[in-house]
């Protein structure tokens, strides 16, 4: 989805406090308060916000014993120190800006198990020269306490760990204004208490070239203004940008974050990722959803506050006439899926609350959208259920396995215990907004589709297991199924055949 229209900016304080305020949570201590609600009414979640970028931890003052101190006034080094010393050597980089030779491809080339930490105001800065900071295939490297900007990556690519080695850790670090992704990722890599600012297209792209990413955590960092290059509008529909980018990751724990004011999505995980336990966070003011889960299987997304989402994306496509109901968190041909191994066999969603966003949550499964169908953007990928996508063709995508196989149904969806509040006069709208939706398109191509017509409209409606229920609804919401044209009123909803929200309240009165 592209961007239009000017991006938004708060500072720190003003966003904190207005959290805080809205959570109940005006104390002096950043301790996430405790649940206090029954299996009839949500709870109150209040989380602690990840200010990591206005207040960051600062490294050691001096060279800790045995490490290899490197001098900021030696242009390149840091690079020339790590190639001539053995693995597992620690460097320490002395107060002061460091750089690397002038060229695009100079780069520190990492060895196993290198740690590097930064002094009290030491920065590598590529200069709008060079492409990539830390690369290489070597494992278990630790990068903390340093600052990480002005590296011109290409599109796709990375600046940290650009070659999306193994088991690396990125602690306390500052990762602000380069080009591209400030940060690729491996398996068991582990991102904490780092701030990912100002990156053209993503904070963090979380993909590894031809292979499947395993135990990914991201916790307690603050991940905002990404995408400054809009790419979204240099290339319309390229679906490549946001916070952070998740692409063929299984298992991933993403908790204590805060993702905010990103140009476009704050979180986006797509195509075969499974097991992710997204808590915790605060998802804020992101121009597009502030939570995409696509073409992905079985996650835990719980006790995360999500406020003042899609402002932009669903104004613009309100404004163009556009009635899809683009929500704050939006499940797209994800579901939950008894066979692939996670921690749940589900998606469920529970214990968040959702305020002042365009609207809350929509479940999409796209009719078209199959492996080997021309209409799948994830060309020549397929589920996780069948490796090969030329298996999905006539005759035998007609009939089981593959006629349920062959697709990324959205099903085994579990809403409950949310509470979703919406005052118009804040979002400042009047259409389009304030929407819950389950809904696919009908089924049209390819003309060997075993898909068309209204079968998987049906499907996701009525037969696939997807519920809302015991939720806490304040505000005007409307509720959507089948036609996003014909929005349905909570009696609507709750009766035949969605019976949807059983044991919810609605409460029209905004705020109340």
């Amino acid at each position: 989805m592209g961007i239009t229209g000017r991006h938004r900016w708060a500072s720190a304080a003003t966003l904190a406090l207005a959290l805080l305020v809205a959570t109940g949570c005006t104390g002096g201590s950043d301790a996430p308060a405790k649940p206090t609600a029954t299996r009839s009414g949500p709870a109150a979640v209040a989380v602690a916000v990840a200010r990591v970028c206005a207040e960051p931890a600062a490294g050691p003052g001096s060279a800790p014993a045995g490490a290899v101190t490197v001098d900021p006034a030696v242009v390149n080094d840091l690079a020339v120190k790590t190639r001539n010393s053995p693995p597992h050597t620690t460097f320490w980089l002395a107060p002061g800006r460091h750089t690397l030779e002038p060229d695009r491809y100079a780069q520190v080339m990492t060895k196993e198990g290198d740690t590097y930490l930064g002094a009290p105001g030491a920065v590598l800065d590529g200069g709008k020269t060079n492409n990539y900071a830390f690369s290489g295939t070597s494992p278990d490297v630790t990068i903390r306490y340093l600052t990480v900007q002005g590296f011109v990556a290409p599109h796709d690519e990375g600046v940290v760990n650009h070659d999306m080695a193994d088991g690396w850790v990125i602690e306390h670090t500052t990762i602000q204004g380069n080009s591209g992704a400030g940060l690729m990722a491996g398996a068991r890599q582990q991102v904490r208490t780092s701030c990912l600012r100002d990156n053209g297209q993503y904070g963090m792209n979380a993909y590894k070239t031809g292979d499947t990413i395993k135990g990914l955590v991201v916790e307690g960092n603050e991940i905002v203004g990404n995408n400054t290059d809009d790419w979204e509008r240099r290339q319309p529909g390229c679906g490549c940008t946001g916070g952070v980018k998740f692409w063929a990751v299984n298992g991933a724990d993403v908790r204590g974050n805060w993702v905010h004011d990103n140009r476009g999505t704050g979180l986006w995980a797509d195509n075969d990722n499974n097991d992710f336990l997204i808590e915790d966070n605060v998802l804020e003011a992101n121009d597009g959803a502030a939570l995409m889960y696509e073409t992905s299987y079985n996650a835990v997304v719980r006790n995360n506050t999500i406020r003042r989402n899609n402002w932009v994306e669903g104004r613009r496509h309100a404004a163009d006439g556009d009635n899809f109901p683009h929500a704050a968190v939006y499940v797209s041909e994800a579901g939950g899926e008894p066979r692939i191994p996670a921690r749940t066999d589900r998606i469920e969603i529970y214990r968040n609350v959702l305020e002042d966003n365009w609207s809350g949550i929509t479940l999409w499964e796209n009719a078209d959208r199959f492996c080997n169908s021309p209409a799948n953007t994830s060309t020549g990928y397929c589920t996780l259920l069948v490796k090969d996508a030329r298996r999905c063709a006539k005759p035998a995508i007609d009939t089981a396995p593959l006629y349920d196989d062959c697709r990324w149904k959205t099903q085994r969806v579990d809403v409950h215990d949310n509470r979703f509040a919406l005052d118009p006069a804040v979002v400042k709208c009047s259409v389009e907004c304030g929407r819950m939706a389950v809904l696919s398109n009908y089924g049209t191509y390819p003309d060997w589709s075993p898909y068309l017509g209204k079968r998987v409209s049906e499907a996701i409606t009525l037969k696939q297991d997807n519920r809302w229920h015991d939720n806490v609804y304040t505000g005007p919401w409307a509720f959507v199924a089948d036609d996003p044209g014909r929005p349905l009123d909570p009696g609507q909803w709750q009766g035949l055949p969605y019976r949807q929200d059983a044991g919810s309240t609605f409460t029209a009165r905004a705020g109340g």
